[in-house]
């Protein structure tokens, strides 16, 4: 029997959802905070101290506050709800960018699937380390200009998702380029799904930000659905989908697809030969279809898709599965391993 996942329920202005964030998780989030901080002192292959990231944090924080106040007002204000230095809340949201990708040897990191064969639908895997299975949270976001239903994990304010516009967002890590302070692509999707309504005005959003690190992002909405990567703040669109031109699919993993990238990809042999393995297992799935998005949990279940945990909390394993609909405004998860976990609904009638 599935752990119920928690909702967090989010309202009023930016600074005001932040509090309630953090007044509503605020054990979770000093019980992560507490843990090795936040975990990353188990991941990273040198010691971290808040005191020593704080100058970094710091840089990160101006360019946000810049480019997202809205964004920069709810994180401070997951501090005054958690009690916690702001730095804390900042760190929070910055742990894959602290870790940056030379010290992590990537083994899996998340597939991403989407349709609109017979419904539109966008589904992925969650693949990450740190076992952050345990701290899987929902944020039920009113207040913003769209409503959205967030999949958050330790206390980000982003990291996929779908609004009551009907625009779902995934990503997949990619890795290449250079990594430095600008917007966390977790925080840039939480935007575009506070603001935007469709999949178009999605793409056109993000081309602009000053994006911190290197990512594939899949949007969908209820006609359209792209794959895009960035790298250096370079944009590709690698595959795309129009309900006026009979439909499409888009599926990425790990590896840049894009010919323009692939020779400043840094992914390893070992990751690599996963991430063609998993994509190779959803282009098979898609090309079987047309399949709704619950269909998607069966591959989603089994190797090579499903990532398993193999005790290492450096390795990255799957810890929860998520399909997206945009024409209905759901959201179905399955936490920790989709193959023993139930399916749980997160809908705007909540």
């Amino acid at each position: 029997m599935s752990a119920v996942i928690p909702v967090v329920r989010l309202s009023g202005d930016a600074h005001s959802r932040g509090i309630q964030h953090g007044e509503q998780c605020r054990q979770a989030l000093w019980q992560f905070a507490d843990d090795h901080l936040c975990r990353l002192n188990l991941l990273s292959d040198v010691p971290l101290s808040l005191e020593a990231l704080e100058e970094k944090i710091g840089r990160y924080r101006r360019i946000v506050t810049h480019w997202l106040p809205d964004i920069a007002q709810e994180i401070d204000g997951l501090a005054v709800g958690a009690q916690m230095p702001v730095a804390l809340a900042w760190l929070l949201q910055l742990r894959r960018e602290i870790l940056g990708y030379n010290r992590i040897a990537t083994g899996g990191d998340c597939t991403t699937l989407s349709s609109l064969a017979s419904e539109p639908w966008l589904a992925q895997t969650v693949d990450l380390n740190g076992n952050l299975d345990d701290f899987i949270h929902v944020l039920a976001c009113q207040g913003t200009r769209i409503p959205a239903r967030v999949l958050s994990f330790g206390g980000l304010l982003g990291y996929l998702g779908i609004n009551q516009a009907g625009l779902a967002v995934g990503l997949n890590m990619v890795l290449g380029g250079k990594w430095e302070p600008g917007i966390p692509p977790y925080l840039a999707i939480r935007h575009i799904l506070d603001t935007c309504a469709s999949a178009e005005k999605a793409l056109e959003v993000l081309t602009r930000l000053p994006l911190s690190s290197s990512r594939s992002f899949t949007l969908c909405d209820r006609q359209q659905t792209f794959c895009a990567e960035s790298l250096n703040n370079q944009w590709r669109i690698v595959s795309q989908g129009n309900m006026r031109q009979g439909g499409g699919t888009t599926s990425h993993t790990n590896h840049f697809l894009h010919q323009d990238f692939l020779a400043d990809d840094a992914i390893n042999i070992f990751a690599k030969n996963s991430s063609l393995q998993r994509l190779a297992k959803a282009r098979e799935f898609l090309a079987s279809g047309p399949h709704t998005g619950e269909a998607c949990f069966t591959p989603f279940s089994a190797a090579p898709l499903c990532v398993a945990d193999n005790g290492d909390i450096r390795r990255e394993r799957t810890v929860a599965a998520a399909v997206m609909l945009p024409e209905q405004g759901v959201m179905l998860v399955r936490p920790g391993n989709p193959a023993v976990n139930l399916t749980q609904c997160f809908s705007f009638s909540d």
